[in-house]
């Protein structure tokens, strides 16, 4: 063969290669989940790099920073008209830059703040052998009760890792609710879910519990991550694309250029339902809602409990989010399908959590089946398909995130020889004993029940006027009926703490560092603001219920 033939094959080779454009990323856009993740990065090279002894310190300051300015990035976003009239699609069409994503990434940005304060908390424990210890087991590696397990206590070891792993589950969790595109969905969903599953299982004490929690939840979650990705190849093969506006053209039928291909599958409405069914079912796994909570009342017992609230507030902001994305964006051509199976949903989610919460014995599990509860309420407002509707949710999920996360912040502090007492039993006679610690969890559960003057009512009243509106009204009924359920077992408590005799041998409650402080005083605020005078945010909440098309 000449040169020139070889030549000219080259250069036909090398011609389309030519046309490849580069991507566009649109970085400033981006910058919130950038922020996060180069701290991430930058937590990995400390681990590597740090001497032990000041590991704790600059993990803690590099996380700290890097939240607060992630969240100066969304607040500029935002005042940058980006929520409302700049909003749009960034990286070549993965993700979407509108309201309800930065409100969302704010929120899920303030509760990662608040939760690293309760992540880094080191007074509550009493010294072992000098040192302070925090919530985390001292070497993660080390088989539970055996000698390599000591001598790590002895040496002072701490799982600095952590911080970096909250990290990057943060940032998994800013790109899920503005995921533009199905793969991104899914690489973001693994992004938060895989560090979560680790931090479940670095609980100092009741370590066999804790890595059992998080076996379950590993497997469980690794089951609902294989169905949200099936549905994801099958919605695929419905509409030959893997982008939110496309697909939601094809169930539209308005989508304008249609192959001999995409005319054969779409009339395959199966591949759809079926799909859509399978995605749908995965992020109410996330969520915890009934059919698919089994795994919550487990984890949220077995986690160091600063991880539960953590996980608590911000995976159901995050899940929510995508949710409605999915819901509102991709699939309102299906409301007709997707309405009665959502109210079946949030039936049993309400009715379910509220029942069964009135049996637990356990203060975490009591407030795991109350976060169940809780889901059945936001998907209310998730059913009502109104623009009230996204708003009304927003609200709910800002609202509730501060108060699950003040609350668990509580439980951290009711202590006996054993680490958290959380029995219930253990409760009675609290108020007496410590009546400001007390009373502090007393109005975080007067929120959870949704009694007026707190952030609960004010949200509840929201997302079920807005259900109400939506031509949901049974649903609304069925919601007040479980909240009146729902409010016996909390007042329960209430009760318990104030009204019983405290045991001698009861437990005792520590006297945290500022950090679990400022957590539980940003709850108490927050609870009381939001409930007092919740009109700025549900006005807030307003102007970013607008999805990006």
């Amino acid at each position: 063969m000449s040169a020139t033939a070889v030549h000219s094959l080259w250069t036909t080779a090398a011609d389309p290669i030519a046309k490849i454009d580069a991507p566009k990323i649109e970085y400033g856009q981006l910058a919130p989940t950038l922020v996060i993740v180069g701290a991430a990065i930058v937590g990995i090279l400390v681990e590597a790099f740090v001497p032990r002894r000041a590991r704790y310190y600059v993990q803690m300051f590099v996380s700290a920073v890097a939240l607060v300015a992630a969240f100066a990035a969304v607040v500029a976003l935002a005042a940058g008209g980006y929520g409302t009239t700049k909003a749009g699609i960034a990286a070549m069409g993965a993700v979407a830059v509108d309201g309800p994503a930065l409100f969302l990434q704010g929120t899920i940005l303030l509760a990662a703040l608040v939760g690293l304060f309760t992540f880094a908390e080191r007074r509550l424990d009493p010294e072992a052998h000098g040192n302070r210890v925090d919530s985390f087991a001292a070497q993660a590696a080390a088989v539970p009760g055996s000698e390599s397990e000591q001598k790590a206590v002895k040496a002072g070891f701490a799982t600095t890792e952590v911080f970096p792993l909250l990290l990057f589950a943060v940032a998994g969790m800013l790109v899920f609710p503005a995921a533009n595109d199905l793969l991104t969905l899914f690489v973001a969903l693994e992004v938060f879910s895989l560090p979560l599953y680790l931090l479940c299982a670095l609980a100092r004490r009741k370590r066999l519990m804790s890595q059992e929690a998080a076996v379950k939840y590993f497997l469980l979650g690794a089951f609902a991550s294989a169905f949200t990705l099936f549905g994801i190849a099958l919605l695929y093969g419905y509409a030959g694309s893997m982008s939110y506006g496309t697909i939601a053209q094809v169930v539209d039928g308005t989508v304008q250029n249609v192959t001999p291909a995409l005319a054969d599958t779409m009339g395959n409405d199966a591949l759809l339902l079926v799909g859509s069914a399978l995605i749908v079912m995965g992020l109410l796994f996330k969520v915890g809602a009934v059919p698919f909570h089994m795994w919550t009342p487990d984890v949220y017992q077995g986690a160091p409990t600063p991880v539960t609230g953590f996980m608590a507030a911000a995976t159901k902001v995050a899940a929510f989010g995508a949710l409605l994305r999915i819901l509102y964006v991709v699939l309102p051509g299906l409301r007709w399908d997707w309405r009665p199976v959502m109210w079946a949903v949030a039936i049993v989610t309400m009715l379910a959590g509220a029942i069964v919460a009135i049996t637990q014995t356990d203060i975490k599990r009591l407030l795991a089946y109350s976060s169940i509860a809780h889901a059945g309420f936001i998907l209310a407002g998730v059913i009502a398909t109104t623009p009230d509707g996204i708003s009304s949710v927003l609200f709910y999920l800002a609202a509730y995130s501060f108060v699950t996360i003040g609350a668990f912040a509580v439980v951290t502090l009711v202590r006996d020889a054993g680490g958290e007492a959380t029995h219930l039993s253990k409760w009675a006679g609290l108020g007496r004993r410590s009546p400001l610690v007390a009373a502090v969890f007393a109005i975080f559960l007067l929120a959870f029940a949704g009694i007026p003057l707190t952030s609960g009512f004010s949200g509840k009243f929201a997302v079920f006027k807005a259900a109400a509106e939506g031509g949901a009204a049974p649903l609304v009924v069925i919601g007040v009926i479980s909240s009146a359920i729902a409010a016996f077992f909390y007042i329960r408590v209430i009760v318990l703490m104030f009204f019983s005799e405290p045991r001698p041998e009861g437990p005792t409650v520590a006297v945290p560092s500022p950090l679990t402080m400022t957590a539980i005083g940003v709850g108490v605020a927050v609870t009381v603001v939001l409930g007092v005078a919740p009109q700025y945010f549900l006005d807030l909440a307003g102007q970013a219920g607008v999805f990006v098309r």
